[in-house]
């Protein structure tokens, strides 16, 4: 690996808790990159022992591969991955967030396995959805699988939006901003929709929806022009109307969605269905998923997911094809569906009935108009960035335009440019 992207990789805050998170996870479990002929190592973010363990032991069953599985909290897991860039020990396989494919592609953390995506049935970029599967392609070379893909839709209580006059989904921003604001004349704490302010994607999603391109064909930001701008002023504008919190409230979604429904419209991606169903099960028949309303240009929403990558410095390369490979049999996806309601990357597994249900539908409708974020390495730390500039408008009453104009510029340095 070279020493000056190392460098470069690890010139962030984040170095400072390196130390710490070395030790993070279970020391029994926290496996390197293995070069025995009958083991393979996997970081998975997430609960491994409810969500992928029966899927592993069935790879031990079927190949007798034994998979040392380290579970790793998706909040621990990129300063996980940065510490394992610094050392130079990673796992065999490991699960990367789409949106850090560019940075450590091109730290030179990931293997290009170009040839074995020709040369493996399983790996064939034809069996995923096409905005996945460029997610791991820089540069002429291919650094991982799609393994499962999300993108957002709408949540919404049926029942309360008929109160106001809506039998369906809002259908555009109109219909939206209408909808939260008449929702919010409920009574005192209850709102329409939620602007969520954690969400590193949610800004940049509308913004596309109103014609904005995020970067230009320089690679310069353009979160200072008008449809960057405007985006920003429409969102902001639910919030300072009372349609949606200004923060979030704290509560868990048997509270704000379930109940009286305090926030009876969000967006979100598959996961909350189960969220909704164990949590809520009181408004069982009176919510729905819709697509996205449309924006000014259109309704695109985030492709995101994960992708599954060997990590570089592995001896153990035939033993993690063979694991990417197994993982990527759509009867495997829908198997990690059950257990993670994370949907397929791989189109054949959206056959199955399991997917045809009216509250996945409209997911799948979604994938078809959705777009990843900007795939440059700087994206992360652009993304968190907007969170805090984000706060500035919407609790501090910050100028729209002035701010953006130093997000813009903030985002700019951060570029080089």
């Amino acid at each position: 690996m070279k020493n000056w992207r190392k460098k470069a990789l690890l010139g962030t805050a984040s170095l400072l808790t390196v130390g710490v998170l070395a030790a993070c996870g279970n020391s029994d479990t926290d496996e390197g990159a293995t070069s025995s002929s009958d083991e393979v190592s996997f970081w998975f973010m997430g609960d491994g022992n409810e969500q992928i363990q029966p899927i592993l032991d069935d790879f031990t069953e079927e190949t007798g591969i034994t998979v040392n599985v380290q579970s790793i909290p998706w909040s621990a897991a990129h300063d996980r991955l940065l510490t394992a860039v610094a050392s130079g020990e990673g796992p065999d396989v490991v699960q990367m967030g789409t949106t850090w494919m560019a940075q450590f592609s091109d730290a030179g953390a990931l293997m290009d396995i170009s040839d074995y995506i020709e040369s493996e049935e399983e790996l064939n970029t034809e069996n995923f959805f096409e905005g996945n599967v460029a997610t791991n392609e820089f540069d002429g070379a291919t650094y991982g699988v799609p393994w499962y893909t999300e993108t957002r839709a709408l949540y919404y209580r049926t029942d309360l939006l008929e109160e106001v006059g809506y039998t369906e989904a809002p259908q555009t921003w109109d219909e939206l901003k209408d909808a939260a604001l008449k929702l919010s004349e409920r009574g005192d704490n209850m709102y329409g929709f939620n602007v969520d302010s954690a969400d590193q994607t949610f800004g940049f999603m509308f913004a596309r929806q109103n014609g904005s391109e995020l970067l230009d064909s320089e690679g310069n930001p353009l979160f200072n022009e008008p449809e960057f701008v405007e985006a920003a002023e429409y969102l902001n504008s639910i919030v300072q109307e009372g349609g949606a919190p200004m923060q979030d409230l704290g509560l868990d979604i048997s509270q704000t969605f379930g109940g009286e429904g305090i926030v009876p419209m969000f967006i979100s991606g598959p996961w909350m269905i189960t969220a909704i169903n164990e949590n809520a099960p009181d408004i069982e028949g009176n919510w729905a998923t819709a697509v996205l309303p449309a924006g000014p240009e259109n309704n695109l929403s985030n492709t995101g997911g994960a992708n599954l990558s060997v990590w570089s410095e592995t001896e153990n390369t035939d033993n993690a094809i063979e694991l990417i490979k197994f993982l990527s049999l759509p009867e495997n996806q829908l198997a990690f569906m059950e257990t993670s309601s994370s949907l397929p990357a791989v189109q054949a597994a959206w056959e199955d009935e399991s997917l045809q249900g009216e509250l996945i539908v409209p997911f799948g409708e979604q994938l078809e108009n959705s777009e990843h974020m900007p795939l440059i390495p700087e994206w992360e730390e652009i993304a968190q960035n907007y969170i805090s500039y984000w706060e500035q408008i919407t609790v501090g009453g910050a100028d729209v335009q002035e701010t953006l104009e130093a997000f813009n510029q903030d985002a700019a340095n951060i570029l080089g440019k």
